[in-house]
């Protein structure tokens, strides 16, 4: 299996958007927007600054590019988005 670094497709300052489940109530999910960070304790690493926490932008994180891609992802796994 083939695995991209992520972080190479993005830059500090990049304002992105992730399907984010809410970690009290895991069957809630929503778009968010996020920003593209380095990570204050990993030099050279990026990271996602999401709700005051830094996350690891890594594989893991459904990550898009624009708000609109982010909400047909997220209308196909989860069903229509609010709003």
């Amino acid at each position: 299996m083939f695995f991209m670094n992520i972080s190479e497709n993005y830059n500090p300052g990049d304002v992105v958007y992730v399907m984010y489940r809410n970690p009290h109530t895991q069957s809630v999910a929503q778009v968010q927007e996020a920003a593209v960070v380095q990570h204050p304790n990993e030099p050279g690493q990026l990271a996602l600054f999401l709700y005051d926490t830094y996350y690891p932008l890594d594989d893991q994180i459904a990550v898009f590019k624009s708000q609109e891609e982010a909400n047909e992802a997220y209308d196909f796994y989860f069903g229509q988005v609010d709003g």
